[in-house]
Parts: structure tokens; sequence; C-alpha cells
């Protein structure tokens, strides 16, 4: 506005003649469909929300399965104000966004924006709509502005949450869209909870559609999404936001049990001479491998498992007899895993073995200096003379086959058993892993290890990699990206959470007789001392 230009700019007169100038153009007035106006209406409405039952009116409807929400076609009443700020719209500068949850172009925040049909609309969205939201759901909302632009295209999405956060009650998304299809994606999902208030299934999919606006109550139950964008050709622009009042109670966060874990299973070096490339058991090898670990906390070691055996594995793994489960909920996973019985490929059970038995335990501590098994090296013992005997013994229990029998003659020893868990999982179209406030809250020193059986053409760009991040920060720490036979190992902290992006659409263009085409697996393990 003009009376924020900085003195000196211009002289008091052109300030005069620009300040009107400006009340002339700096805003359009958004006229609003007629039903919010009318009373029967809202009286009708209020009624519905209330008893949490279904209302129909002309373009307003309201449907409270599987949570209360509301949809009004035809939110705007001029065209030409429509289509002015959709050209405002698409003029802002935008932001690519993209972390764990959603990946999508978001403009600044357009609560201060001059141009005149957007701070139209907003005059009007936060003016008389907001007191109509708050007459009809009998809340006293308050005077804070939140909205913003954001641009969905090709491959963006916004996985499973419920935007709960201190403030928000109400949450709204206005469509600026063209003519747009279920088949192109980009739906508004709505999910079923169950008894925990952990979202189940999608129930409903909305398709945007010009000039609709959906408002919903931010709740417990409220869990939705954005669905991946198929299209290549057409932007999802919308207009999203809060309008923020007293938060509804919140019952405790159902937390499942922890993993179980287990300790190593008693199997010898025979397992590593026939699984593992010779290269990677060689002791000088493995000294120069732990040196590179200590000093980055991760490593990647390529062509890891025998070229015959990581073949073999990877051909059963496309077998029908192995029995693959979803893992949810989906506001924190979505990918398959194995069930580990007695129908599993003896192949693939042999390699499960590998990374559960004490050798592999022994070959880790080699790896990465942690105390894995009781012959590795303890960091608190200041005696060198002891540190160089316990690697003697370790040489030598790896020469002669004896690790069970030294296991066995040192059980006096007083040490923590360390333990695993693991899984072998399927990564198809949709699949991901969700940061959450359980993990953060349960979260520990621990070696990761993960194992692909992707194909040699999966590429970074289908998603499917692993990201560690700083817990409560954005900035990513490190990004794994899945290459086949190669063994992933990162050591985090406590500070430390992961997760894995999500595998877009783009993963379904590998050719047809590729392994990669529509799926990849891997072994995932952690490991704690």
């Amino acid at each position: 506005m003009a009376s924020r230009r900085r003195p000196g700019d211009s002289v008091k007169t052109d300030n005069k003649k620009k300040k009107k100038k400006k009340k002339t153009t700096c805003e359009e007035t958004a006229e609003l469909c007629s039903l919010v106006g009318d009373e029967q209406v809202k009286k009708s409405v209020q009624e519905a929300w209330s008893q949490r039952s279904p209302y129909t009116q002309g373009d307003l409807e309201l449907d409270c399965h599987p949570f209360p929400h509301c949809i009004i076609k035809n939110f705007l009443g001029s065209e030409t104000f429509m289509e002015n700020l959709q050209r405002e719209l698409m003029e802002l500068n935008f932001h690519e966004k993209s972390n764990d949850l959603y990946k999508f172009k978001q403009s600044d925040d357009l609560k201060k924006r001059t141009e005149p049909h957007i701070s139209g609309l907003r005059l009007a969205l936060f003016g008389r709509f907001r007191s109509w939201l708050g007459e009809v759901m009998q809340v006293d909302l308050e005077p804070i502005v939140d909205i913003s632009c954001a641009k969905y295209e090709y491959t963006d999405v916004l996985l499973c949450h419920d935007d709960e956060l201190e403030g928000r009650r109400f949450a709204f998304i206005l469509y600026l869209v063209p003519p747009w299809q279920s088949s192109d994606g980009g739906t508004l999902d709505l999910y079923t909870t169950d008894s925990n208030f952990h979202p189940e299934s999608i129930v409903k999919s909305l398709v945007p559609s010009l000039n609709t606006l959906i408002l919903f109550e931010v709740s417990p139950v409220s869990f939705h999404q954005v669905s991946e964008v198929l299209t290549q050709d057409k932007c999802r622009l919308s207009l999203s936001g809060w309008f923020h009042g007293p938060s509804l109670e919140r019952p405790p966060r159902h937390r499942g049990p922890p993993v179980p874990r287990s300790p190593h299973l008693p199997r010898d070096e025979t397992l590593l001479l026939e699984w593992v490339n010779p290269v990677y058991l060689d002791i000088a090898y493995q000294e120069q491998i732990q040196e590179e670990f200590e000093d980055s906390s991760e490593i990647q070691l390529k062509d890891f498992l025998k070229e015959e055996k990581f073949r073999e594995v990877k051909e059963a793994l496309r077998l029908t007899q192995i029995q693959w489960t979803k893992r949810g909920p989906p506001n924190k996973r979505c990918y398959e895993t194995a069930s580990m019985n007695n129908t599993m490929p003896q192949c693939v059970s042999a390699c499960w073995e590998l990374l559960c038995s004490e050798a592999f335990f022994l070959l880790l501590s080699n790896f990465t200096g942690l105390r894995l098994h009781y012959l590795c090296p303890d960091d608190d013992d200041d005696d060198d003379e002891n540190k160089e005997e316990e690697r003697k013994d370790v040489r030598d229990a790896e020469a002669t086959g004896s690790l069970t029998e030294s296991a066995n003659a040192s059980s006096e020893k007083e040490l923590s058993t360390p333990v695993c868990c693991g899984e072998l999982r399927r990564w198809c179209h949709g699949g991901y892993t969700l940061l959450h406030d359980a993990e953060a809250a349960r979260a520990e020193y621990a070696l990761d290890l993960v194992l692909p059986f992707c194909g040699a053409d999966w590429q970074s760009e289908f998603g499917g990699f692993t990201c560690y991040v700083a817990n409560e920060e954005d900035e990513e720490l490190l990004t794994v990206y899945p290459e086949d036979n190669s063994l992933a190992l990162v050591y985090r902290d406590k500070e430390t959470l992961k997760f894995v992006k999500h595998v877009n659409h783009k993963s379904l263009s590998a050719t047809a007789d590729s392994f990669s085409c529509r799926a990849f697996y891997d072994f995932s393990f952690v490991y704690y001392e």
C-alpha cells in the first residue's frame, strides 16, 4: 500500500495521487455462491452438521462419511473474477516442497499479497465466509489468515495425514483446475479410522473440479491424502488453508508394540564363505572398510553377495508362492512384507539366515567397529595390548571355525546381547514410509542394513530411496539409493530418523522385461549393540 512507502521515494503530492489510484485497483470484490447468504440454507446446514446427517441443497452438499465435510460447487459467483484469480496465482513465485509426506510446489504466504483478485478472495474467505462458517458450526473462529496456493504436477503427492496442528479447526481447498478426471490422479481421498484412531482405507475420492470448495473439520479422524497426479499435461492448481479456532480434544495417541528383536542365530562362518563375496572376508580389507565407516558412519559395499547367489535370490523373489502382506497404517507406512514361513524359497530363507547369523554379526562388527559380537574389541578399553589381543582372537576364531565354541567358553563375560530385527520388503508404485512421533520417541543408536534387489535400470527419480534427517528438522543428512547387490550400512543416533520416499508413477515406465518393472525388493535389518 502507498502508506508503506519509504520516505523520499516521491514527494507528498505524488503519494496522495498514488494512494487514490491504488484504492481503486488494489482489490476486486469476490462474489460468493448465493447459498452462503441464504438464511434457510444456513439453518439447515447447522442442524445437519450438529446431528452428523447428510444434507444437499443445490450446489451445496454436506456428507459425514467417513468424517464431516462440505462441498460447495460454483463457489465464486463470477467467472471473470475466477479467470483473473487463476492468472494472478499462476504469475506467483512457487517453491518446490518435498519431504517424507509430500512433493509439490507452493506459493509464498498469500496473507499480504496485494494483487486485486487474490486480496479480494482473501477478504471474502476470511471475512464474510468465515463469519458464515462460525455461525453454522457454532464455533468462535479467530481472525487469523492462513492461506497459500499449491501446484501439483506429474508425480506430485500429499500422503495420508490428519491436518491436526494447534489452532486449526477447519480446513478448506478451492480448486482452480482445467477439466479433470479421476484417471488424472490428484483426488482428495478420505480414510476411515479404526478404534485406535488409525486410518484404515480410502472410502471416498473427491475429483478436483473448477470453482469447487471443499471444507472439513480438523479432528482425530480427519485422515486424507492428495493422491499422486498421474497426468503429464495438466496442473492441479488450488488455494488451501485453515480457519483457526479452539481445537477439538484429541485422545491419547495409540502406540503399537515395538518390533520384536532377536539375538543372532547360531550359524558359523561357513555361511559367509558360501554367500559373501570373498573380497569382503579379507581381514585387511575389513579394517579398511572400518576406517571409512568410522569417518562417515555409512558405507555401501557393492557386489556384496556372490553373483550366483544374488541372481538366485533375485529370481526367487518373483515367485508367486511368496506370501506378501501390506503394512500400515497409511499415516506411517505403505509397503509389503513377506511371511518368513515354510513356503519361502529355500535360497531366500538361507539369505535371511545369513543376515541373522552369529558369523554375520561378527562380520558387521569388523566392518563398523560396533560391538555386535563379544569378540569385537571394546572401544572403552584403554589398553592397546588387550585390544590387539582381542583382534587376534577374532582372526583365530574365523580361521579355525570356532566361533560358537569360543562363545560358549566365554559365557561368563557380563556383556549385553546384541540383537536384530528384519523384514523382507516389496516396494511397488505407491509405497513409502513416513516420519512419526512414535518413531521419534523410540529412537536409539542402531545400525541399519539394506540389501536391495532392484534391477539395473532403477532410477533415483522413481523414489524408493532412504532419507536420513535430524529429528524436528527438514535438512536431509544422507540419502541412500537402492542399487542391485549393494549392501548399505548406516549408523544412526537418537536424533536421527529415516523414511523411504514415495515410489512414484515413473517407476512403471521400466521396460516390461525388466526386473524392476512395477516392484523392487530389499532385505531391511536393524542391529543393536
